[in-house]
């Protein structure tokens, strides 16, 4: 496949522009210049596509319709769901999720003496931690400091961070990043053997390391090696694959208590007793908010967060997404799929339909998103793809232009790989990229321990809330799934030591049941959604008229 006539005059600009660019900046946005822009066209800042809670601890607070939906849903189960069921498993720690966040809780968990079960969703390492690409950030280079870290987290935040979470992150990431090297990752390095780093957007020292553009994929590779080796350790580490939660389980004191969880293949219902919970679900993006596509994984439907918040956790930051600004746009059938940062932090230019840089290239990303919208939507420069599909280009082969012949090959295989099987070589050709639904800022309120207000209950990864404030900046995520992962696994594995629990209760279901009817909140599609449903369903005028 190559560009469609239309798009090709649009491409012979950015050609023909590309060495003048090569050496030209983009100024930066002043301070308000961003603040300006994010609420013209941010998506976190339309107002109707948002809504109150009406129910639960963050009643009176404003989310997505969509997350809205699935956290004041009617339960899957009933209050009576336990009775006539045993335990199917009594362990220690149970950890619901197996991305990174998972995988490393359930490590520290073990290594703390507690006896640990994996349940997760799908395949083990199914995540949006496999399909992360750029790299992970760690202040451990001379000219650099968690002190420089922190500052750029909080600044790329809007300032709205939890501070201790910010100081948790920072001073954790370099012993993460010796850890996972201990654990056998293989992030680049330079010819003397020392860690390859580069800038990512919002980062004012260059403390990106990465594994090509497979740093995920490298990372859960390690961390789901390690956890599968320690299968007959004793106490060990279970896995179970697609058996995903449906409710957790408290008992009479309000302590967690275990989760029940639904077996995929059989349909049956399963009872598992833990004397401590890690929830590590991971993100919300396959609920599509305001009809975005998204770089998420099949299962990220934001089930920890609506288990936690019918058992009382209280939420954070729930009112911010994050659309990151290079989704692929073009070919139709890779819409919406990550097009890493580490393409802009390698040189890569961001051009409108004349060709024309428009933004600085590695703003952060709330601001390089909405750069992105303004240009299209108020400016008229986008690009439109044969389905309509708004973009703009991103300059690729400028790459090759600074740093050398076959850069973009060497750096960015999957990249090349992704392109070529439409016939786009993309260290020749400039690509096109528009904003797509990518990571869940808010999540379940923690402390530095990954704890909430439910004893025993911890979360880490991507359905913790606080960490990055309104705004994650690249390479702080796969951090953020091993620092609180890490966090989380340790103290749960503690707390399993000396929790004495009581009997398993769902009545927590019997008081949100009732919460809902004094809402008056209508019986609408249980929650949580486990799987989202792209089955195409029969509108009632084709039903009334079919063909």
């Amino acid at each position: 496949m190559t560009y469609p006539e239309p798009l090709r005059e649009s491409l012979a600009r950015v050609e023909a522009s590309r060495a003048r660019r090569a050496t030209q900046v983009h100024p930066r946005l002043s301070a308000d210049e961003r603040q300006a822009l994010l609420k013209a066209f941010h998506p976190d800042y339309i107002t109707h596509a948002f809504r109150e809670l009406q129910v639960g601890p963050n009643k009176g607070d404003r989310t997505p319709r969509e997350l809205a939906q699935v956290l004041e849903a009617p339960p899957i189960l009933g209050s009576s769901a336990l009775e006539g069921l045993s335990p199917d498993r009594e362990v220690d720690v149970l950890i619901i999720g197996g991305g990174g966040a998972g995988a490393s809780a359930a490590l520290l968990a073990q290594e703390s003496g507690a006896s640990v079960l994996v349940a997760t969703k799908l395949r083990f390492g199914d995540a949006n931690t496999m399909m992360a690409q750029g790299g992970i950030q760690a202040a451990d280079k001379a000219n650099d400091s968690p002190a420089l870290h922190y500052l750029d987290v909080v600044g790329g935040g809007g300032f709205a961070n939890d501070p201790d979470l910010v100081e948790a992150l920072v001073s954790d990431a370099p012993l993460v990043i010796a850890w996972l090297e201990r654990l056998g990752a293989m992030f680049d390095k330079e010819p003397d053997g020392t860690l390859r780093t580069i800038h990512g957007g919002g980062t004012s020292r260059k403390r990106m390391h990465a594994a090509r553009d497979y740093s995920g994929a490298e990372i859960m590779r390690t961390l789901r090696d390690e956890v599968r080796s320690r299968a007959g350790d004793t106490p060990g580490i279970a896995v179970w694959e697609f058996r995903p939660a449906v409710e957790l389980l408290l008992d009479e004191r309000g302590q967690v208590a275990g989760a029940l969880l639904k077996d995929l293949d059989t349909q049956r219902l399963m009872m598992v007793r833990a004397k401590s919970v890690v929830v590590a679900t991971g993100g919300s993006g396959r609920l599509h908010y305001q009809a975005f596509p998204t770089t998420n994984h099949y299962g990220a439907t934001g089930d920890g967060l609506v288990l936690c918040y019918r058992v009382g956790a209280k939420l954070s930051f729930i009112d911010t997404m994050q659309y990151h600004p290079t989704g692929a746009a073009f070919p139709e059938q890779i819409l919406g799929q990550l097009v890493t940062e580490k393409v802009r932090g390698l040189g890569a230019q961001v051009c409108n339909v004349d060709g024309e840089q428009f933004v600085y290239p590695l703003e952060t990303r709330d601001v390089e998103a909405a750069a992105f919208i303004r240009e299209c939507a108020e400016k008229k420069r986008g690009i439109s793809t044969p389905t309509g599909q708004p973009s703009v280009w991103l300059d690729s082969p400028l790459i090759e232009l600074l740093k050398g012949p076959g850069t973009v090959a060497r750096e960015l295989p999957a990249m090349m790989r992704q392109y070529r099987r439409f016939g786009i070589d993309m260290s020749q050709e400039p690509i096109l990229v528009y904003p797509t639904l990518h990571y869940q800022n808010g999540g379940v309120a923690i402390q530095a321990d990954g704890g909430t207000a439910i004893p025993g209950l911890y979360v880490a990864g991507e359905a913790a809330g606080g960490i990055h404030g309104r705004n994650r900046l690249m390479g702080n995520s796969l951090l953020d799934i091993c620092v609180f992962g890490r966090r989380a696994g340790r103290a749960a594995g503690a707390w399993s030591h000396t929790a004495r629990l009581g009997s398993p209760t769902l009545t927590h279901l019997t008081e949100w049941t009732k919460l809902r009817r004094e809402a008056g909140l209508a019986d609408w599609a249980a929650s949580p959604m486990i799987l989202p449903d792209y089955t195409r369903h029969e509108t009632a005028d084709e039903a009334q008229n079919p063909s």
